[in-house]
């Protein structure tokens, strides 16, 4: 759809001997053009003008001129920072689906999960250097949420819209991968409790009072079982891509059977290189927006009269996982909702046993003392998400209600951290009016 297509070259023929020739003269640096001299335009024209999402785009260098010319009200600065990095984190996911069509479903499945999730962990580790662990475990905890609650519960209802007349049901294998009753298939949604079960015991290890040594036994716990965690997510990831790989062979072959019915919408647009180089920009560019996002979060926490932890579990996980958000409800809306839960729960348990974890490994190696303990209320909303999710796909059917009911517990979810008065609230403004101090200094 975004470049032609060109046969290959016969290996005895004229054009092949010669290529073949310039490789060995270039010492195989030599790479041959299929396409024309306007390469560089066509990718520009696919991947940023292609988008109406990218009208956003703008808001980005805006938001960097009101950081320095409008330092009153960082409240806008927060605002048009975030607008920014929507449409960024979207494109991140095109290119990595592109990559995609080249590495093939294993790794390709591997790609979209790590940087799907890359603009939260561009975000935690900005939040982790300057100082705002809470913001960073508060946003962690919100992705999750927001990938279990909003992301599925927009997949089946919209899925559900299209589909009215029936109940969509998931791929036979997935529907008991994800169920929380079945026997040895139950791998991936236990892994899912397990990351809840690491987040569990420093906080119940806090609130009974129970340490052998106060604050240093929590911290202690929260970097073992970190390391714990990052051992099991690479164990899931070696079970999922070398142990098990023939439950999924039905699944791929359902899509490439619907490749070969819809080549121009399955083949890829860009190259691989082009994808590699896309990826290298926007990462980059989300990278520097994050960081005038991060200082602008108690600015607008103040000028908006919202609590913080609204801001960091609600607004910033929307954005980050945009890239999810769309494409779990586009593939529900072609009846593909095994794809769909799979964006969406295979992201969660991502941040869960990998994101969460490498924060507390990287602030360790920063000085910062990120621990798992994410208190009382925010521990007690992440165990009923995840129940309440495990019970609603253990059927291994979907509709447009159960959808609406997902969306509501959002919602709830929501109007509970909009009220929600955070203890360790006044410690982050104070630590971010040292921050500020120090930068005007």
């Amino acid at each position: 759809m975004g470049c032609c297509k060109v046969p290959a070259l016969n290996s005895n023929s004229p054009q092949a001997k010669a290529t073949s020739f310039m490789m060995e003269q270039q010492g195989g640096s030599f790479s041959p053009s299929f396409r024309d001299n306007n390469t560089l335009l066509q990718s520009f024209k696919i991947v940023i003008l292609s988008n109406k999402l990218n009208l956003l785009l703008p808001f980005g260098p805006l938001a960097i001129l009101l950081h320095y010319y409008l330092t009153d009200n960082k409240g806008w600065v927060f605002l048009l920072s975030l607008v920014g990095i929507t449409p960024l984190a979207e494109r991140l996911g095109y290119a990595t689906e592109q990559l995609a069509y080249y590495t093939g479903p294993t790794v390709g499945g591997l790609l979209n999960a790590t940087f799907g999730n890359v603009t939260e962990l561009i975000i935690s580790i900005f939040a982790l250097k300057n100082g705002m662990i809470r913001v960073v475990q508060l946003t962690l905890l919100g992705s999750i949420l927001s990938n279990m609650l909003l992301v599925l519960g927009c997949a089946f209802f919209c899925g559900g819209l299209v589909f009215s007349r029936k109940d969509q049901v998931f791929d036979k294998f997935l529907s008991l991968l994800l169920s929380v009753n079945t026997g040895e298939c139950g791998c991936e949604f236990r892994i899912g409790f397990d990351g809840c079960y690491g987040l569990l015991f420093p906080a119940v290890l806090h609130y009974t009072h129970s340490e052998i040594h106060a604050g240093s036994s929590e911290l202690a716990l929260s970097r073992f079982s970190s390391c714990i965690m990052l051992v099991a997510y690479a164990a899931y990831l070696f079970f999922q891509l070398k142990t098990q790989p023939s439950p999924y062979t039905p699944l791929t072959e359902d899509m490439n059977q619907s490749e070969e019915t819809s080549d121009d919408d399955e083949d890829p647009e860009i190259s691989k290189w082009e994808a590699i180089i896309w990826l290298s920009i926007l990462t980059a560019w989300v990278s520097l927006l994050s960081g005038y996002l991060v200082d602008a979060i108690e600015g607008a926490s103040v000028s908006w009269k919202i609590p913080i932890s609204f801001i960091s579990v609600i607004l910033l996980p929307i954005v980050g996982n945009a890239a999810e958000h769309a494409g779990a409800i586009m593939f529900a809306m072609k009846d593909k909702l095994d794809l769909s839960l799979g964006v969406a729960i295979g992201s969660s348990i991502q941040i869960s046993l990998f994101a969460v974890p490498f924060c507390v490994v990287i602030g360790w190696m920063m000085g910062a003392q990120m621990d798992l303990n994410f208190q009382l209320f925010e521990t007690a909303t992440l165990f009923i998400t995840v129940i309440v999710v495990a019970f609603c796909i253990q059927e291994g059917t979907s509709n447009y209600f159960k959808g609406l009911m997902l969306i509501l517990c959002y919602l709830i979810v929501a109007a509970s951290f909009f009220v929600h008065e955070d203890p360790h609230q006044g410690m982050l403004l104070f630590s971010m009016k040292n921050l500020l101090c120090n930068i005007d200094a």
